[in-house]
């Protein structure tokens, strides 16, 4: 009878430790997820500015959410701060063709913007929308 009990114990332990083995992975999984927030500043002026901005942050790595508050011009970005960094987020906001806060656009990717989405246009002067 012992010999059966200590059969059944070794079998039991050889099934159930991968178990406790991926119970300790995905807790270690959970600690990485970790997400952070930063609200950048852009010359972005309208909806189409805003999908633009959006659609291009999303393609960056570790961006989980891009929020573009049109009136504000505040881009809100959610993201893992073991994938991405604040720098990274502005530069890629500056290759899309708009500022990033005190960061001015780069200039290519301005300059292939609509004319209706660059900060020069005189339609975005009195506050009209798009």
């Amino acid at each position: 009878m012992n010999r059966l009990k200590s059969i059944l114990f070794t079998f039991l332990f050889i099934a159930l430790a991968p178990l406790a083995h991926a119970q300790t992975k995905a807790t270690a999984k959970t600690k990485t997820d970790a997400t952070a927030q930063i609200a950048l500043k852009t010359s972005a002026v309208c909806d189409m500015c805003k999908t633009r901005l959006e659609k291009s942050l999303a393609y960056e790595k570790g961006v989980q959410a891009a929020n573009l508050d049109v009136p504000t011009q505040m881009l809100t970005v959610t993201y893992r701060p073991d994938k991405t960094n604040p720098a990274a987020l502005r530069t890629a906001v500056q290759r899309t063709g708009y500022d990033a806060d005190d960061q001015p656009a780069d200039t290519r990717a301005y300059d292939k913007l609509p004319e209706c989405c660059k900060k020069t246009n005189a339609v975005h002067s009195d506050g009209a929308k798009h």
